[in-house]
């Protein structure tokens, strides 16, 4: 008897907790009483400020594109098509940004005969030209740090260049951005440059193999010519990795500086060779081996008009030290050996 107490005992219980358990998930919970309007959404705070600040933005360019719109000669709403155009990103600049709020522009001035000058006037036209460290200073606020570290005080900025005189912020691709442009807005300045890439011996620069932007920092530098290393070798390493050593036999012009033997934009003479061998030899190293027969003034030869019978006064061919490749003839490792034979560059 006590037993079959205990069994419907446990039996009730378990009826209870089950009607319990069912009465709890058919009741609606508090958030489902709500009316829809008060669910709780993600926080979208942020998206909704890039948004607002988005349409704030172009409201402030329509300012001025109601004036500066497709009419213009230069192309002002491509823009658009650029990454300073990208209303997505809540650091694109507007208008304003870059010219500033000019007001008088806008509503008059008194003053002024005319329509007055925006803030800050880019190009010149119709208005006087901002000083160009004022037209730096406007991209700058942005474009920090990074390459630009160099700046102030760089050979650009001391000749009075500002950024616009070489990026084109409103057209869709910047020249000097893109590689096969790029050489096309330097050489508008560095003329010299220009006909040096024309001569026989170049870097592949006409090909677009190589651009000024890989040896050189526009933007200012620590090393010399704004090179984009401390030094010129260096600077020469990134490519030519095999003249670098270290050798055990070191040429000491070649370690020191490539430009005392070579011109970097180009030259008559192969490869790219400031002067003739011997002659760019001798700069550094006086006279030929056999110096009782100085060939100054028979290096050409039969050829430079000298007589068919060799004598003392007229040889009839040229001193061995000049002809063919001159003295690298025998010293072939003129950027080094690590040969142990290779005291005098020979092998």
């Amino acid at each position: 008897m006590v037993v079959c107490a205990f069994i419907a005992s446990m039996g009730t219980a378990t009826g209870l907790l089950a009607a319990e358990g069912q009465t709890a998930t058919e009741a609606p919970s508090a958030e489902q009483n709500q009316p829809a309007s008060e669910n709780k959404l993600p926080d979208l705070s942020m998206e909704a400020s890039k948004s607002k600040s988005a349409q704030e933005s172009l409201k402030k360019d329509a300012i001025c594109t109601r004036c500066h719109d497709e009419s213009e000669t230069t192309p002002i709403l491509a823009i658009y098509q650029t990454k300073h155009g990208v209303r997505g990103d809540s650091r694109t600049p507007n208008c304003q940004t870059c010219h500033g709020e000019s007001e008088k522009h806008l509503k008059g001035d008194p003053n002024v005969k005319g329509r007055a000058a925006p803030d800050v006037v880019f190009k010149k036209g119709a208005y006087a030209l901002s000083d160009d460290k004022v037209r730096a200073s406007q991209c700058l606020s942005c474009h920090k740090g990074a390459n630009r570290t160099n700046w102030d005080g760089g050979q650009h900025q001391n000749n009075q260049i500002a950024c616009n005189d070489c990026h084109k912020v409103h057209a869709p691709v910047d020249k000097v951005r893109d590689r096969k442009t790029q050489t096309e807005v330097c050489f508008t300045c560095h003329k010299d440059q220009r006909a040096d890439t024309h001569k026989i011996s170049t870097h592949p620069i006409d090909a677009g193999k190589v651009v000024c932007s890989d040896c050189h920092n526009p933007h200012g530098s620590t090393g010399p010519k704004m090179l984009k290393k401390a030094t010129v070798t260096e600077t020469c390493y990134t490519c030519h990795a095999e003249k670098r050593g270290p050798f055990l036999w070191e040429h000491q012009p070649a370690t020191e500086d490539c430009t005392n033997c070579h011109t970097p934009h180009g030259s008559n003479i192969t490869p790219l060779l400031k002067s003739r061998p011997p002659f760019l030899c001798q700069e550094c190293h006086d006279g030929p081996h056999n110096s009782q027969a100085s060939y100054g003034a028979n290096v050409a030869g039969i050829q430079g008009g000298n007589g068919l019978i060799a004598n003392a006064t007229n040889p009839a061919s040229p001193n061995t030290n000049a002809v063919g490749r001159a003295c690298m003839n025998c010293h072939v490792m003129v950027h080094g050996s690590n040969s142990p034979a290779g005291a005098f560059l020979h092998r």
